[in-house]
């Protein structure tokens, strides 16, 4: 009988472990949605992650603002059966690039949305400090596909109706961990650092918790959207429409875009093994935007392929054709 019973706890305890290992991922992803499209690809895995019982969506913010930056958000979440999470987008000082291929504007046009205006949602800081101080300590995974205007407004923040804390001792107290697509490794220049530097250096240079990289180099050779595109049984789809609009309008994308947003998303939710190992150290941040690893650094890690990048391509290639559910 107590063999029985010693059995019975045993298989209870491997099943609450498996549970905790299987715990969805609780996510606030920032988007610079709107100059790239591989915004819109990153997003589309972030839901998919989601239908699966792997992540959790808190909140998808902008980190820039054009005027229908919110509304392209909320018209993606809403056809991923998500129409009430929620979106913030930067009143202040903030990029305002807007895609040069008007997949936006189709998107808004052709896809159901209730946020008309970008005047409908509130500060993108006001949903950080509302959102993460009701999340249990030391818990939720900030992804940043965009600009990290955000980030760096919040960690400026002060106490509010939210919470009694300073953004600092927010982040510090509720945030598990951040993970970046911005950069070049070990050494470079690339967009989402280039175009608000200011904030990208005081983000790093003020990020308490761990932050892992996805660089520029990395997703540069990972070519997403031709089976999305060709797949004759998927219709009515914004991330089909996107990259059906887009990928024709480029020399450089007959063979697919460039998908630096996906590989964070992913990264954040699956982690980086077994596709890619880490390289310790410390981003360091020029004035002009331009990046440099401090290998004595600590607190920052950056990936560097272990798998052939095909594979990568693969997997977010699938999780792009998800359906809502």
């Amino acid at each position: 009988m107590l063999r029985i019973i010693f059995l019975f706890i045993l298989v209870a305890a491997t099943v609450i472990v498996q549970a905790q290992q299987h715990k969805p991922v609780p996510v606030i992803f920032d988007t610079d949605m709107g100059p790239d499209y591989d915004d819109v690809g990153a997003i589309a895995l972030l839901h998919a992650f989601a239908d699966k019982g792997q992540a959790r969506i808190l909140a998808t913010v902008a980190s820039t603002k054009y005027e229908e930056v919110a509304s392209v958000i909320n018209a993606l979440n809403t056809w991923f059966k998500r129409p009430g999470l929620p979106i913030g987008v930067p009143k202040g000082k903030a990029v305002t690039q807007k895609d040069w291929q008007h997949w936006t504007d189709t998107v808004i046009a052709k896809y159901p949305h209730t946020i008309k205006s970008n005047d409908e949602v509130p500060d993108a800081v006001a949903v950080y400090r509302k959102i993460l101080a009701q999340q249990p300590d030391n818990s939720v995974t900030i992804v940043t596909v965009g600009f990290l205007t955000n980030i760096s407004n919040l960690l400026q923040s002060a106490a509010d109706e939210y919470s009694p804390l300073t953004g600092a001792e927010l982040v510090n107290k509720k945030v598990k961990n951040l993970v970046s697509m911005a950069g070049g490794f070990p050494a470079g220049k690339e967009f989402n650092i280039k175009e608000d530097a200011e904030a990208a250096k005081y983000v790093f240079e003020h990020f308490k918790k761990p932050v892992l990289f996805t660089g520029f180099e990395i997703g540069k050779k990972i070519k997403t959207g031709l089976p999305l595109v060709n797949n004759k049984n998927i219709v009515n789809s914004p991330v089909k429409d996107v990259f059906s609009i887009c990928l024709p309008m480029a020399k450089e994308d007959n063979e697919g875009r460039m998908s630096w947003d996906e590989t964070a998303v992913l990264i954040a939710v699956k982690g980086y093994k077994p596709y890619y190992t880490v390289k310790p150290g410390a981003i360091q941040i020029a004035a002009d935007g331009s990046n440099t690893w401090n290998a004595k650094g600590t607190g920052h890690h950056y990936v560097v392929e272990a798998q052939p990048a095909k594979k990568v391509e693969d997997l977010i290639n699938e999780l792009m054709m998800h359906q809502p559910k």
